[in-house]
């Protein structure tokens, strides 16, 4: 901050009308992408992004600034080069680490430099001011013409703009220069994935400097900045506010129309709402993404002053209460599963621009070809032409605010400045009709208190009452601070998942990350090797994974009344390999028609019906299941006898002998699966621990990527649990070792929980509706994760016991007094 305050005080107090050099040549020569997209080569100087960039506010007149301007790396406090040739070439609006930027490299300063002649058709001065506008700039910039300070701006994601009138000098050449500060993570600005030093994970690389277009457009006095649009499907009408610097004497009109056909007109003075009405509207979908056009007039008595076109949709998003009396979102009334790819939208050759306004929209159409509904736009702003054609192609987004960095907690000025770009930013896209969701927070990447995030997300869903805010994606994880309880969803990340939380009172369930399955794809990679949170060897494997993950999906789904999932992801980025396309989109990696085979079925399928009532499960105190571990892995009451594995020992038990663990690779195993581990189910047994210190799983049962549930120790606790991935339910006191406790975790599908008891004692419970399915082995004294064993038991296990039902608290009780 103190950097950028005295970059801008050196800078500003430079002015003045200094003579203009004459435009160098262009030397601009893109560089080499480590992989290139089939659009790279379509990208040039006379061809760097060349369409109108604000689709819901076009005047007739423009002209485009992007393409060659000259650049120069810079240093703090340095004053602006007016009437200086730079000698290096960059192509905006692409930024400087980009190869096609033509500088391919990072600067924590910069200065741009170009000329341009004001048409002279445009008659700018006096009441015809000429308006300069940039899409966005990575981070604080400062913007002169003709030595003129006309602009400075914080923040970069969001839109700013400048009357440039004043500054000009008659006729001819005009200079602009555009200082600009980008610290990157460094500092707690809002980067969303971009770090200083990008890693063999999930950050990425930076992306500084102007990245989106920069165009310019004569306008009178009194001309539209803005226009805040709402559909208010119920009273069939678009709420309609223009926004007008100097509103005073002026009147709006504004036309609705299909097609040719005027559906509705209004007009008032400028500076209050319109109510335009849409009767009988058609309403929009993804199934059916219709639009209206809307024209818009600014008049002083019968002069116009200005004249815009746009568009809107008509829309609804809300929550009801399902037939099987969950919570779920809505659109247009009817419960829409909002089935989404996460989207980080980075690209090898443009890094945080996509090279052309075709590549912007591939990634969107491909979406829509998965059979995906929705998009979670991640922790990212996209220009304004991508909500453009997620508009026009029917794609419901949810919009991520950028996170601050990760580690560390953000100082009060950086949590007052990432709070009011977020409301910028909501206010700048809120007339989108695809964007139906806010999401403020990832993770707790960047947050500093509960209460504070609860308190935002109530202030985003004051702002703007018309759409869901999920105060916090992925609450359960990572650097969560906690679930604050506010806004208008529940939402769990689980890798590979699903995660499947259940819906309240007043908030809406869903998965807000899971999946993640990675393959590689030689010549098509950033790097020579690729992550991913379960790797395949092939297509085949790869795409049999998503269909068996997207089945679990559908049936958490409907048990625990999601109302949307997100999987990861629509591409691979840089290091991580796990997308449906490779980074250069140049290779499918999975059978598409599969994939939206799985798809339409889930979005079909959840409808709030629910899953029906769970099996009754077989009564008794038996169980299904019982190893009374006297020597051997005998099932004395069923036919799951069992083996030992590493040539475990037999000590003194809880009751006759017990299998004695070393922690290091010794446990017993069935020959296959108990329990069905999708519905209700209970795991008991007496253990007893020799030291406490890494984790340590008693009973298990094993899936193909992890063990469907952990009778456990947590090491990250230091406490008995029963767990699923993502979430424990835990005993409240640190386990003594050497002597002997009764664990029991019943799993009740009805109840959407897991619970623990130690020692007949009820300690614990969360929710969790669904568990992962298992076709693996139970398993005494060890888990399964990330594909292999893991959590030997130290120390002793006795009695084990299983029931294809959730015992309840009662018989819980009397099954630890009859073994006691």
């Amino acid at each position: 901050m103190k950097a950028f305050t005295a970059l801008v005080a050196a800078l500003v107090a430079v002015t003045g009308s200094p003579a203009v050099a004459a435009p160098p040549p262009a030397r601009w020569q893109p560089g080499t992408p480590p992989i290139a997209t089939p659009w790279t080569d379509d990208v040039g100087p006379h061809h760097a992004l060349p369409e109108y960039p604000r689709p819901q506010l076009t005047r007739a007149r423009w002209q485009s600034l992007n393409g060659v301007w000259e650049f120069a790396a810079a240093t703090a406090g340095q004053a602006p080069p007016t009437g200086t040739t730079l000698a290096e070439r960059v192509l905006v609006p692409y930024p400087i680490e980009s190869a096609l930027s033509g500088i391919q490299r990072s600067e924590d300063r910069m200065f741009y430099r170009r000329t341009f002649t004001v048409p002279a058709g445009w008659r700018v001065g006096g009441d015809q001011r000429l308006r300069l506008h940039f899409g966005a700039v990575d981070y604080d910039a400062t913007v002169w013409v003709n030595g003129v300070p006309v602009a400075t701006h914080r923040g970069g994601y969001d839109a700013f703009s400048a009357d440039v009138t004043d500054a000009l000098t008659g006729r001819g050449p005009q200079e602009i220069i555009v200082g600009v500060e980008d610290l990157t993570d460094a500092t707690w600005q809002p980067v969303g994935k971009q770090r200083n030093t990008p890693d063999a994970g999930i950050f990425y690389v930076g992306a500084s400097g102007i990245w989106q277009s920069v165009w310019m457009e004569p306008v009178r006095r009194g001309a539209v900045d803005q226009l805040l649009m709402t559909p208010d499907v119920g009273a069939g009408v678009l709420r309609l506010t223009p926004r007008i610097t100097a509103p005073a004497g002026l009147t709006v009109e504004a036309v609705a129309r299909q097609g040719n056909r005027v559906v509705g007109r209004a007009s008032g003075a400028a500076g209050g709402e319109l109510r335009v009405p849409v009767p009988k509207a058609k309403l929009w979908s993804p199934d059916s993404p219709f639009l209206y056009d809307l024209s818009v007039r600014v008049l002083r008595g019968r002069t116009v002053i200005d004249d815009v076109g746009s568009y809107f949709g008509m829309r609804e998003v809300g929550k009801t209460v399902g037939a099987d009396g969950k919570l779920y979102q809505t659109l247009n009334g009817k419960i829409l599963f909002n089935l989404s790819t996460l989207d980080q939208g980075y690209w090898p050759d443009g890094i945080y621009t996509a090279p052309t306004d075709e590549a912007l929209r591939f990634d969107i159409a491909q979406t829509k070809r998965l059979g995906f509904n929705t998009i979670r736009k991640h922790i990212k702003v996209e220009p304004d032409r991508w909500y453009y054609w997620a508009d026009r192609l029917g794609l419901m987004v949810w919009q991520d605010m950028p996170s601050m960095r990760t580690g560390g907690t953000p100082p009060v000025e950086a949590q007052a400045e990432f709070e009011r770009q977020l409301h910028e930013i909501v206010d700048e896209k809120r007339s989108w009709t695809s964007i139906v969701t806010w999401v403020p927070f990832n993770e707790g990447w960047g947050e500093w208190d509960r209460a504070a995030t609860g308190r935002i997300a109530d202030a985003v869903k004051a702002q703007d009452p018309t759409r869901i805010v999920n105060a916090h994606s992925g609450v359960n994880c990572c650097a969560s601070k906690g679930d604050s309880g506010r806004g208008d969803m529940i939402d769990w990340h689980d890798y590979v998942g699903p995660a499947a939380p259940q819906p309240d009172a007043n908030r809406v369930a869903a998965d807000g990350e899971h999946g993640g399955f990675g393959l590689e794809v030689p010549g098509h990679m950033w790097y020579p090797d690729g992550h991913a949170y379960e790797m395949t060897p092939d297509s085949e494997t790869l795409t049999r994974r998503y269909v068996e993950n997207q089945a679990d999906l559908l049936r958490a789904a409907e048990r625990c009344g999601l109302s949307g999932s997100v999987y990861t992801q629509i591409t691979d980025v840089e290091h991580e390999v796990n997308g449906f396309y490779t980074y250069d989109r140049a290779v499918e990696k999975m059978d598409f028609a599969a994939v939206a085979e799985i798809n339409e079925r889930i979005i079909a399928s959840v409808d709030g019906s629910g899953a029906g009532a769970p099996a009754p499960g077989t009564p008794g105190p038996a169980g299904v299941g019982h190893w009374p571990l006297d020597g051997d892995v005998t099932d004395a009451v069923g036919d799951h006898d069992g083996s030992p594995a590493g040539d475990p020992a037999w000590t003194d038990g809880h009751s006759g002998q017990a299998l004695q663990l070393d922690g290091a690779g010794q446990y017993a195993e069935t020959a296959g699966p108990v329990l069905d581990t999708t519905g209700s189910y209970t795991a008991s047994a007496w253990v007893r621990l020799d030291s406490l210190g890494g984790w340590a799983t008693a009973v298990g049962q094993d899936g193909t990527h992890r063990s469907a549930f952990f009778l456990q120790f947590s090491s990250a606790d230091n406490r008995f649990a029963f767990s699923f991935a993502g979430g424990r339910a835990l005993a409240p006191d640190v386990p003594e070792t050497g002597r002997w406790y009764h664990l029991t975790g019943v799993r009740d599908v009805a109840e959407g929980t897991i619970t623990l008891y130690v020692d007949g004692q009820r300690t614990g419970s969360i929710n969790a509706c669904h568990g992962d399915a298992s076709s693996g082995p139970l398993t005494i004294g060890r888990a399964r994760y990330n594909g292999g064993p893991v959590d030997f038991w130290r120390g002793a296990i006795d009695q084990v016991r299983v029931y294809d039902r959730a015992l309840s608290a009662a018989e819980v009780a009397t099954l630890y007094s009859s073994t006691k």
